[in-house]
């Protein structure tokens, strides 16, 4: 999810050249008020069991 939100903020907000730090701090906050506020949500691609299925040799899971 962390991904997907940096790239959001990458093409919405940071998609030029900023040159000094207060003007990021402002134009990221402005960002984040303005996507908290619309309650911005991801649809995900897949189910939990299609994620296993395609994930399963990265992340075994241990039968009892």
């Amino acid at each position: 999810m962390v991904e997907i939100e940096i790239g959001v903020l990458r093409s919405q907000c940071l998609d030029r050249r900023i040159d000094d730090k207060q003007t990021i701090l402002a134009e990221v906050t402005a960002w984040q008020q303005r996507r908290n506020a619309e309650g911005a949500q991801i649809q995900w691609m897949f189910t939990t069991e299609k994620a296993r299925e395609k994930l399963r040799k990265a992340y075994p899971v241990k039968e009892s």
